[in-house]
């Protein structure tokens, strides 16, 4: 079912994702204390803040990657710490953590590194190809195919890290900082390509963290939350 948002699986107004009361702790650090907060579907939502409070721990957890220790999430319409929904809904969920390069193999190629995430999905050879060959042309990667992951600049792994993380086509997209140590050329390309991607992908839900949020002016579709000590929405801009 489609809702009237574009998100796949999702009533009418259904958001894509409902934080309730999230508190984490690592020690004697409070990354998230008592944290509520609902995130639109077929959006882009940006998490603003410093290091340090917690936008990267609310990521895993949206996400499915880390435990929740009080509080609920609801994400994709279901409880996200449930393991029958997770296993369900994980395969629609696209996680590129924080770090340039970090969920690729540096001795791979472009190429086989798509390869490898578009096996661990599923894919046949046939959609495999497909989807390799819109995301290395969206991205300008296609001339630099065979060149191995080590060798590539920050911007490219940025760039290949999010076709591995797209090579399924999710529908939720989960950024951790993703420009944080690359140039600010190559920051611009890379949000100008997840608007082409937006474009495409009509429905698609992008949430993205960081410590600045500079985009094209151009962007619509946007809500932003400010989070530190409390955690506010932003000033929402449609147009």
């Amino acid at each position: 079912m489609t809702g009237g948002d574009g998100a796949p699986g999702l009533q009418p107004g259904t958001p894509i994702a409902r934080i309730e009361h999230i508190t984490q702790a690592y020690g004697r650090v409070t990354a998230l204390d008592a944290v509520t907060l609902t995130i639109p579907a077929g959006r882009m939502v940006g998490l603003i803040g410093p290091d340090g409070v917690g936008k990267s721990s609310l990521l895993a957890i949206i996400a499915g990657s880390r435990y929740i220790q009080s509080g609920k999430a609801r994400v994709l319409g279901g409880d996200i710490a449930n393991a029958m929904h997770r296993a369900a809904v994980c395969p629609r969920i696209a996680y590129m953590p924080q770090g340039l390069g970090k969920n690729l193999y540096p001795d791979l190629s472009i190429r086989e590194n798509i390869e490898f995430f578009g096996r661990l999905f599923g894919q046949s050879r046939s959609e495999q190809e497909r989807r390799i060959a819109e995301l290395l042309d969206a991205t300008g990667l296609t001339p630099f195919a065979e060149r191995p992951a080590k060798k590539l600049s920050g911007g490219m792994k940025q760039k290949l890290g999010l076709c591995c993380s797209l090579i399924h086509d999710p529908d939720l997209l989960v950024l951790d900082e993703p420009t944080t140590g690359v140039d600010p050329l190559s920051r611009r390309q890379f949000w100008e390509l997840i608007e082409r991607i937006r474009a495409r992908r009509h429905g698609i839900s992008v949430v993205v963290a960081t410590d600045i949020w500079k985009r094209p002016s151009s962007s619509t579709g946007l809500s932003r939350w400010m989070l530190g000590k409390s955690w506010q929405p932003a000033r929402r801009r449609n147009s």
